[in-house]
């Protein structure tokens, strides 16, 4: 779902350090191991390279999640910034599959549920998102690709 802050707002908050802001931004949990793996997926499909992940843990991933008043502990979080604008739930993971091209725009046909269903299913894969996958460190990840976007 897009979140309804102004395009690039988080540039005028002082509790946000600056950071490249220049392509698409995930913000995501780096101690769960579906969002390592979503971190790996990201990586190996942007050909680009255009892509920053930022551990939801970091001082930044912190202060971005703030900003667009969500909680950094709820496991219903994670954060797509694109072109300034904030996405959160199945939408970004949509607007991810989107950015990335090739099969991967193939996502948009989950754009076919209501946004209610959209973000059930989202919740209810993240709420049980550490039985169903475990945990990982994202951080400290042996991806090479993986590595050289992320900002921690």
């Amino acid at each position: 779902m897009k979140l309804n802050n102004p395009i690039y707002s988080y540039r005028q908050d002082p509790e946000i350090p600056p950071f490249p802001d220049d392509g698409p931004v995930a913000v995501m949990d780096a101690h769960c191991a579906i969002c390592a793996r979503g971190a790996r997926w990201i990586a190996h499909n942007d050909s680009e390279g255009e892509f920053t992940i930022v551990p939801l843990q970091s001082e930044l991933g912190n202060a971005l999640m703030r900003h667009y008043a969500m909680d950094p502990d709820d496991p219903l979080s994670w954060l797509y910034l694109q072109e300034g604008k904030g996405y959160t739930s199945l939408d970004a993971a949509i607007r991810v599959g989107q950015r990335l091209g090739g099969v991967w725009r193939g996502l948009v046909v989950l754009r076919v549920f209501p946004l209610i269903v959209q973000d059930w299913l989202y919740g209810l894969v993240a709420r049980n998102r550490i039985r169903l996958g475990g945990t990982a460190d994202l951080c400290n990840m042996p991806d090479a690709e993986v590595q050289k976007r992320l900002l921690s």
